[in-house]
């Protein structure tokens, strides 16, 4: 039962027709874990709070950082270089007291996922990799467990909700991740800073419609978000009967090495202290970064402009192409060896790793 206090916080919730008192009591009793509290996990946490969800777990084992700012509003300037667990947990206790906060400092992995996530009745998929998006999925697929998912990327976000006990789950649209090198991260790619905002609210809308039991949940259904055209479109889903994990003969049936799985051992990756004495250094980022810092003695020559410069770049020499984090770089090694370019090989981590052990730079 709700007390006056209660009543009186969720008035405006308890006024609408579908949602009533019955619907803030089973929020009330309810639980809801989010992994991952970024920039999808800021909005999702708070409105889930805001809203009177009983129990919010918390998976998460990073700091604030400054660069989290423009995106991530659960956390400000006295937070940074806190652990997120600990500075969501104290802002959402500030937002309502009545919510129990349980926060698990540590990476979610195939040994923990499915202790961690038995204990709550929906799980919020707040990530920003995939080998953990395919973790969670599974796990809840496991488990019988809701998946409300979301995903952002530079101007552009997706949503939905899979519920392998009533439609599709995320491996039925995605049976396996794209190459390593193929997706840029955030970092890499970019994002604008309210996306996470419109993304993780609507998913923070499913997750209440799902606890409350309200709505039509997305199940079945992915929703497209597009800032720059402000649009909207959905695409329908059907289960895959062929699924791994959820379709008639499943063939994966426990947890599996997800970052095997999702990052298979690439070739012809430096470390930095690998790096040959003697190589020509290539850095195809776009010029805004190599403005910023670069490698001393490295070759400028972006990304875009590398089919127009084979030419220029030898072939009987060590060649070591680097970006900012070695995805984009890959990719260029790619085309090079299919060029003939049999001495090239890519930076590991990119100029950030190098940062970080060699330098120094420009």
């Amino acid at each position: 039962m709700l007390t006056d206090s209660e009543r009186q916080r969720y008035a405006r919730h308890l006024t609408l027709p579908q949602f009533g008192e019955e619907g803030q009591e089973r929020l009330k009793k309810s639980s809801a874990l989010i992994v991952g509290a970024g920039g999808l996990g800021s909005p999702v946490l708070m409105y889930l709070a805001a809203a009177g969800v009983g129990r919010i777990g918390i998976v998460d084992f990073d700091r604030v950082d400054f660069t989290n700012l423009h995106r991530q509003v659960l956390y400000g300037m006295s937070d940074l270089d806190r652990p997120k667990i600990e500075a969501a947990a104290d802002r959402l206790r500030d937002i309502n007291s009545l919510t129990e906060i349980e926060p698990y400092e540590t990476a979610l992995s195939s040994e923990n996922a499915m202790k961690i996530l038995a204990d709550y009745d929906v799980v919020i998929d707040g990530t920003d990799n995939f080998p953990t998006r395919y973790l969670v999925n599974d796990a809840c697929v496991f488990l019988g467990k809701p998946n409300v998912y979301g995903s952002i990327f530079r101007f552009e976000g997706q949503a939905s909700v899979f519920d392998a006990t009533k439609g599709p789950c995320y491996r039925c649209l995605y049976p396996e991740p794209p190459p390593p090198n193929l997706v840029p991260s955030c970092a890499e790619g970019g994002v604008l800073g309210v996306l996470p905002g419109v993304i993780g609210t609507i998913q923070a809308t499913e997750a209440i419609k799902l606890l409350a039991k309200i709505g039509e949940p997305l199940i079945g259904r992915l929703l497209l978000f597009d800032a720059l055209e402000m649009s909207v479109r959905q695409l329908k889903l059907k289960k895959n009967v062929d699924c791994v994990v959820c379709g008639t003969h499943p063939t994966v049936t426990e947890l599996i090495d997800y970052e095997g799985f999702c990052n298979p051992p690439m070739s012809d990756e430096l470390t930095p202290a690998e790096v040959p004495a003697g190589a020509l250094l290539i850095d195809v980022r776009e010029p805004h970064e190599w403005a910023g810092g670069h490698i001393e003695g490295a070759r400028h020559i972006p990304m875009r402009t590398i089919p127009q410069q084979l030419d220029s770049i030898p072939r009987d020499r060590d060649v070591v192409i680097y970006c900012q984090h070695g995805q984009r770089s890959a990719q260029v090694l790619d085309f090079m060896r299919a060029q003939g370019f049999t001495r090239a090989r890519h930076l590991k981590g990119g100029y950030v790793a190098w940062l970080r052990s060699v330098g120094p730079v420009l």
